[in-house]
């Protein structure tokens, strides 16, 4: 037997000494000056799972396992012991009015000089989001263009239509799930349902429009036509969605540029979407045999080109309005992506006027790619200026102050704009009273919904016969 002192594995009954070198300095000035970068020369920073600087396995180590010690579904992150009852910051409550009356003077005074920022994060999307954008207007713009060709009465476009809607549709949710990163993420998304969330709404969309144009080419290829009619007007009444929310997602953020594009943005996006949409159906229509001059394929020409002319419209507008907000759509690589995009569609709008005969009906074909080309371009240029605007500290200060559109004073200009308090009010304005009242009443829709959806889960949860306990690790 070994000595009832000894240790098990062999180690001293006590740590030794530190040696002189390895003395911590006396005072916390000296450890700090010492210490402040860190001995990394010397350590072992390898993970013990997975590759540094990449996100773990998010699997348990024990399967139904919880962690312990922690509450589930987040509840330790509803105390703080910095603002709890046993700290003073609690007890130190501001007078009536005083955080209104701050934030009216901070954005009534002067501009810092320097701006120091930053004050907002760009966006982290990635090239996938832009090209879902595009995938999900032109399969919404399709479907646009089936339920036309359905009230017409011609049943082959419709059915030809409705196809290049699915297939456009299809890249979508794994383009989501690639930016997402985990394709629990995007399924994650539809346990709720928040009717105020674009994005949340965006996803129960994109749902919705796929399985209803998967349930109409099915039934045309079954030989239903009023089953594959209906289900057609379904999915353009979902595309009505799909095509506009990324707009209008887009506009909900505090980035400068797509804040102050909040009338412009949703009914953009849906031009680009109708345009590449009509596009696509067209060539696709000239790929399988139709004429030239059958009535939708003329049709769908004019669309496309009224389409995309409306976008360039829309977006002239709005960007004369941006004032200081839309200098990043003239500069760097937002610029060029905008200038392309619009050099695109300008060429595609010209060259059916100047072309005749069998020559006329190849540069239709070409400005149709030009429309799809120039569509992909105006999504990029959109996300890529959206970051380049939540960098621009001084447009985000301006934001803030109420003094980024096209009336404002100059950049670095010392008078600055009375705060958004201190202008005239609308409230006498008959517009005005139109649109308060009309997001007051989506406002008690979306609450009403939620409401039933959510009595209605925990309805379902309390009729669940509940599991024993699972074990902790």
């Amino acid at each position: 037997m070994s000595d009832p002192g000894e240790h098990p594995l062999g180690l001293p009954a006590e740590p030794p000494a530190p040696l002189g070198h390895e003395e911590p300095p006396a005072s916390a000035a000296a450890r700090d000056a010492r210490w402040a970068d860190g001995d990394i020369a010397t350590r072992d920073e390898t993970p013990a799972l997975g590759r540094r600087g990449e996100p773990a396995s998010w699997r348990r180590a024990v399967p139904e396992s919880e962690v312990a010690l922690a509450k589930p579904a987040w509840g330790d992150a509803g105390w703080s012991y910095l603002f709890g009852h046993d700290t003073s910051y609690a007890a130190a409550e501001p007078e009536e009015g005083a955080v209104a009356a701050a934030n009216r003077r901070m954005r009534s005074g002067t501009m810092p000089d320097p701006v120091q920022g930053p004050f907002i994060h760009p966006p982290v999307w990635t090239w996938e989001v832009p090209l879902y954008f595009w995938f999900g207007g032109a399969a919404s713009g399709a479907a646009f263009a089936a339920l036309a060709a359905d009230l017409a009465g011609d049943e082959v476009s419709a059915r030809v239509a409705r196809k290049v809607a699915l297939g456009a549709v299809l890249p979508a949710p794994v383009l989501l799930i690639g930016d997402l990163g985990r394709p629990g993420r995007f399924l994650n998304m539809l346990r709720i349902f928040k009717p105020r969330s674009p994005m949340n709404l965006g996803a129960w969309c994109l749902v919705a429009f796929s399985t209803a144009g998967a349930g109409a080419v099915a039934a045309d290829l079954l030989g239903s036509q009023r089953t594959a009619r209906s289900l057609g007007a379904a999915e353009a009444l979902f595309g009505s969605y799909l095509g506009s929310y990324t707009g209008v997602l887009l506009a909900t953020t505090a980035v400068p540029l797509w804040a102050r594009s909040r009338v412009f943005l949703g009914p953009i996006f849906v031009a680009t979407a109708t345009a590449t949409g009509a596009a696509a159906t067209r060539l696709t229509l000239g790929a399988v045999g139709q004429a030239e001059d059958h009535p939708t394929h003329v049709a769908l020409a004019r669309l496309e080109a009224g389409a995309i002319f409306a976008e360039l419209a829309l977006s002239t507008v709005n960007e004369r309005r941006l004032g200081r907000t839309g200098e990043v759509l003239a500069h760097g690589t937002p610029g060029l992506l905008f200038r392309t995009a619009k050099t695109l569609v300008g060429v595609g709008l010209v060259l059916p006027l100047v072309a005749r005969g069998r020559t006329g009906r190849l540069a239709q074909n070409a400005a149709s790619v030009l429309y799809l080309a120039g569509g992909l371009a105006f999504r990029f240029a959109w996300v890529q200026a959206g970051k380049a605007s939540a960098r621009d500290d001084e447009a985000v200060a301006l934001m803030a102050r109420g003094r980024v559109t096209a009336d404002d004073p100059p950049r670095g200009g010392t008078e600055q704009r009375a705060s958004s308090d201190h202008r005239p009010p609308l409230a006498d304005a008959g517009p005005a009273k139109i649109l308060r009242a009309w997001g007051a009443a989506v406002g008690r829709a979306s609450l009403l919904v939620e409401r039933v959806v959510r009595g209605a889960g925990h309805g379902a949860r309390r009729c669940t016969p509940q599991r024993p306990p699972s074990p902790r690790v």
